[in-house]
């Protein structure tokens, strides 16, 4: 999650110029045969989760311990998850830009098929703070959103509508990345956005469980899942504008998306309703060094990997 409104305007984030880089790939699972589009939502095993947060973690460690916008532990991200994805059978796409003199990338993957006039598209930001691994913030969500992504090619999804996946650059020096890319899509591509989901924070170690209450459709479809395991939810509010979503939501795009807490407290009432530690940020590690693999709820990511292929699979069918 971005910094404060005061910690960014220092930041000085410029946006300027961009390359499309367009890799078209084949895999067998793209040439598949279809599978029909009434298949139930898989399991996204929280492991397989896991395992991507150790990559980005390792690339950290190799890296001056972050990932963040300009340096090289963003770009190693980068092509981790788009060597996943091209594997994968994705069309990868590399958007390049420019943010406080240094390049800046996003990664766009998109599954073959689909309405392309109904695109169903859910993104997480991928970078860093420069004082840590980001780990809950945000390799959480991007690598939630990946092992949904990997899950679609596994199983050979054929939705109705079209699905893109994206990672964002530079979204702790204010939604430059995502802003960028919606920014440069014409009014007609942007209307193809069905919906936009957004995955950022999605395994803080004293959790909470916040639903944004953007799009009534989508946050509907949360809602129904948590509702279904027994999980309550609250609405998100710590985050409100603070994330990617924002500049979907500044465009008319229909926007949702998926939270468990940064630097509030943790209440009384919310740890009855979710256990955890009252009196406590529900990520301590917030922006810090300590936001590495062992700051993460592996419950709340399990949780929140499962709901958010459920959107994705029910919003596109």
């Amino acid at each position: 999650m971005k910094l404060s409104v005061s910690a960014r305007a220092s930041a000085a984030a410029v946006v300027a110029g961009v390359t499309l880089f367009a890799t078209a790939v084949t895999g067998s699972a793209a040439g598949a045969a279809n599978t029909g589009t009434l298949a139930a939502a898989p399991d996204i095993p929280v492991a397989n989760v896991k395992a991507h947060l150790t990559q980005l973690q390792s690339i950290a460690t190799a890296n001056g311990g972050n990932r963040a916008h300009g340096r090289a532990g963003y770009l190693a991200s980068i092509n981790y998850v788009k060597g996943k994805l091209d594997a994968a059978g994705f069309t990868t796409t590399v958007q390049q830009f420019t943010s406080s003199g240094s390049t800046g990338y996003n990664l766009i993957a998109d599954w073959p098929g689909g309405d392309p006039n109904q695109i169903v598209m859910s993104g997480s930001h991928l970078d860093s703070v420069t004082s840590g691994a980001g780990i809950n913030d945000n390799g959480s969500g991007s690598s939630a959103v990946l092992e949904i992504a990997l899950a679609v090619s596994r199983a050979n999804y054929q939705p109705t509508k079209h699905l893109r996946f994206a990672w964002w650059g530079a979204e702790e020096l204010g939604l430059v990345g995502s802003r960028y890319y919606v920014n440069n899509l014409s009014a007609t591509n942007r209307a193809k956005i069905s919906g936009y989901l957004n995955f950022d924070m999605i395994g803080s170690p004293n959790p909470g469980y916040f639903v944004y209450d953007d799009d009534p459709t989508i946050e509907k479809t949360f809602k129904d899942y948590f509702a279904g395991i027994g999980v309550p939810t609250e609405i998100e509010t710590e985050g409100d504008g603070r994330s990617d979503h924002a500049p979907f939501k500044s465009a008319g795009v229909p926007v949702g998306g998926l939270f468990t807490g940064a630097s509030r407290t943790k209440t009384a009432a919310q740890v009855t309703k979710w256990g955890g530690t009252s009196g406590q940020a529900f990520d301590r590690c917030y922006h810090s060094s300590c936001d590495t693999t062992a700051n993460i709820s592996d419950t709340a990511l399990d949780r929140n990997s499962d709901a958010a292929a459920y959107a994705v699979w029910t919003l596109s069918s």
